[in-house]
C-alpha cells in the first residue's frame, strides 16, 4: 500500500515553503468512517496567512507570465509524474479524509494525473487570431494575456480533480494562484501540493492556505490583488463569493450544484438505466454535484423499472473505504450526514412514501462512522424539498409521467441546470431532449455522473455563473483578450 501516514501535522505552503499559520492554530481532520480516526491536523489559518500568500503570488506573477507557455507546460507535466508516481498515497488520503472508496479515489487521482498532462499541452496552442485591417499598412492581431493572481476555492468532494481543474487552466496561463481548499480535505490538498514542490514549481506561484471558508475564502473574494476568483461549492456561498468580486471588478467564475434529472422511456433498456441510476446517484455516496437526484419514469414501465433498482440498491454494501468489499462510504462529516437525514425526514413529513433506506445501517461495525443507507422515495410531487433542493447525498426521488414531454417538462422544473441524461433507443426522443432540456451537460444512454476533462463544463440557471470549466473553454475564465494594432 502506500507511504501515508496519519496524524501528521500540515501547514501552508506559501512562497514556496511549508510555515506554520500565523496563529499557531490547527485542528483535526477527522475520517468519516470512523471518527475516532485523526487523519491529520491542518492549519486554522487567518487573515495575515491569506495577506501573505496572495503577496507571495503577486510578487511572483511577472516572472511566470514571462515563461512561454512550453515552459510552464513542463512543470504540469513534472508535477502529472509525481502525482502519478504518488496516487496510491495520495488516494489514501482522499479515502480516509472525505470518505469515498478507495478505487473511486485511485480514479480521481489519475484523473488528476491526465488533467495536468492535459494543460501541460495548452501551452503550446495558439492564444489568438489575425483580424484583417481596414487599414492597408497595418497588422491586426489578438493575444491573450493572464490576469494576474487567481483564487481558488475548492470543494471537499472532489477534492484532487476539481483543484486541479481549476489550478492547472490557470497556471498554463500564465497567472499565479492562492488555493484554498475545503477544511475537510486539506490533508489531500496538501499531498497534491507536495507533488508541485516536488516537480520545482517557482516560489510563490503557487500557493495553499486552509480555514474556515468564512475567513479565508471571503478575505480572498475581496482581496484587492487577486483577480480573479473560480469557485465550486454552495448557491448560499457562491452568491456571496461572487457579489464580493463583483463589487471590485475582479473577474469570478461560479460553479454551485445541481438537481440532476435521469428520464426512463418506456423503450429503454432497463437493466442499463437501473445500473446509471445507482451508479449516478449512489458512487460517492452521492456526493457530486452531477449526481443523479430525480428519476423520472415512463408509467409503462415504472413498475419493473422499481422493482429491478429496489432489487440491486439491496446488494449495495456500505463500509469503509479503504476495506475491499466497500461500494459506498459514509457521508464526508457529521454534518454532512446530518443535512442528509434531515432531508428524508422532510421527504417523510410532506408526504413522499419511503421505499427503502432512510436511516443509518444497524451494523455495529459501522456505528463510528457518518453512514446513511441508500435512499429510494416514491410519491414525490414537484413542490416537495426533496424534489428542488440538492441534497448531495444517496437519495433517489421516483416520479412517473405519461409521455416524454411531460418528462422533460418535469426535468426542467428545477432551479437548477447542471446535468441530465435519458435512457432511450428512439432518435427522435434523443433530438427532443437534447434540444428541449435545460442543463449544461447532456447525456444520452449514460448516467448523469461523468465529465470529462477534455470537454467544457458547467450548468445553467442556478448551477452556474454561466462560464465554463475545463477543455479549451478553460481560457476564457483564465485570460483576457487584448486587441494589437501594428501600423508600419
Amino acid at each position: 500500500m502506500s507511504a501515508f501516514q496519519l496524524e501528521q501535522t500540515y501547514n501552508n505552503f506559501i512562497n514556496g515553503e511549508w510555515v506554520k499559520p500565523t496563529s499557531g492554530s490547527t485542528e483535526p481532520s477527522i475520517n468519516p468512517a470512523n471518527r475516532k480516526e485523526i487523519v491529520g491536523y491542518v492549519p486554522a489559518s487567518g487573515v495575515e496567512d491569506l495577506n501573505n500568500a496572495v503577496a507571495a503570488a503577486k510578487e511572483a506573477a511577472k516572472a511566470w507570465r514571462n515563461l512561454t507557455g512550453a515552459e510552464r507546460g513542463n512543470y504540469l507535466f513534472q508535477a502529472a509524474n509525481v502525482l502519478e508516481r504518488r496516487a496510491d498515497e495520495v488516494a489514501e488520503a482522499m479515502t480516509r479524509e472525505m470518505g469515498k472508496t478507495f478505487p473511486e479515489a485511485k480514479g480521481e487521482t489519475l484523473r488528476g494525473v491526465a488533467i495536468l498532462r492535459y494543460y501541460a499541452g495548452e501551452g503550446m496552442r495558439k492564444t489568438g487570431d489575425v483580424i484583417p485591417s481596414t487599414d492597408r499598412e497595418a497588422l491586426m492581431f489578438t493575444t491573450r494575456v493572464p490576469l494576474g493572481v487567481v483564487g481558488v476555492i475548492a470543494p471537499w468532494n472532489f477534492p484532487v480533480a476539481i483543484p486541479i481543474w481549476k489550478t492547472a487552466p490557470a497556471l498554463i496561463y500564465g497567472n499565479t494562484v492562492v488555493l484554498k481548499p475545503a477544511q475537510e480535505t486539506v490533508v489531500t490538498a496538501a499531498k497534491v501540493l507536495e507533488c508541485f514542490e516536488e516537480a520545482g514549481i517557482p516560489a510563490g506561484v503557487l500557493n495553499l492556505v486552509s480555514g474556515k471558508g468564512s475567513v479565508i475564502g471571503s478575505a480572498l473574494a475581496e482581496h484587492p490583488d487577486v483577480n480573479g476568483i473560480t469557485f465550486t461549492g454552495s448557491n448560499e456561498v457562491g452568491k456571496r463569493v461572487g457579489a464580493a468580486a463583483l463589487a471590485r471588478g475582479a473577474k469570478y467564475q461560479l460553479e454551485m450544484g445541481g438537481k440532476n434529472p435521469i428520464i426512463i422511456a418506456a423503450d429503454a433498456d432497463l437493466d442499463l438505466a437501473v445500473e446509471a441510476t445507482i451508479s449516478g446517484g449512489l458512487k460517492s455516496t452521492g456526493q457530486k454535484c452531477t449526481a443523479t437526484s430525480k428519476v423520472i419514469i415512463e408509467r409503462k414501465v415504472y413498475d419493473g423499472f422499481k422493482e429491478k433498482l429496489l432489487s440491486q440498491i439491496q446488494e449495495i454494501r456500505l463500509g469503509d473505504g479503504m476495506s475491499s468489499g466497500s461500494w459506498m462510504g459514509p457521508c464526508a462529516s457529521e454534518g454532512q450526514l446530518s443535512t442528509v437525514l434531515g432531508y428524508i425526514q422532510k421527504g417523510q413529513d410532506e408526504g413522499a412514501v419511503l421505499l427503502a433506506g432512510g436511516k443509518r445501517p444497524d451494523n455495529p461495525e459501522l456505528a463510528e462512522g457518518f453512514y446513511v443507507q441508500p435512499t429510494v422515495f416514491e410519491g414525490v410531487e414537484s413542490h416537495m424539498t426533496i424534489a428542488r433542493e440538492e441534497i448531495f447525498g444517496p437519495v433517489l426521488a421516483l416520479i412517473p409521467v405519461d409521455s416524454l414531454e411531460e418528462a422533460i417538462a418535469s426535468a426542467n422544473d428545477s432551479d437548477y441546470g447542471l446535468s441530465a441524461s435519458i435512457y432511450t433507443q428512439n432518435v427522435g426522443a434523443m433530438l427532443s431532449f437534447i434540444r428541449d432540456m435545460d442543463a449544461g451537460l447532456v447525456r444520452i444512454n449514460a448516467e448523469t455522473a461523468g465529465v470529462e476533462l477534455q470537454a467544457p463544463f458547467g450548468g445553467m440557471k442556478m448551477s452556474s455563473s454561466h462560464s465554463r470549466e475545463q477543455g479549451q473553454a478553460a481560457i476564457e475564465f483564465f485570460t483576457a483578450i487584448k486587441t494589437v494594432f501594428v501600423k508600419s
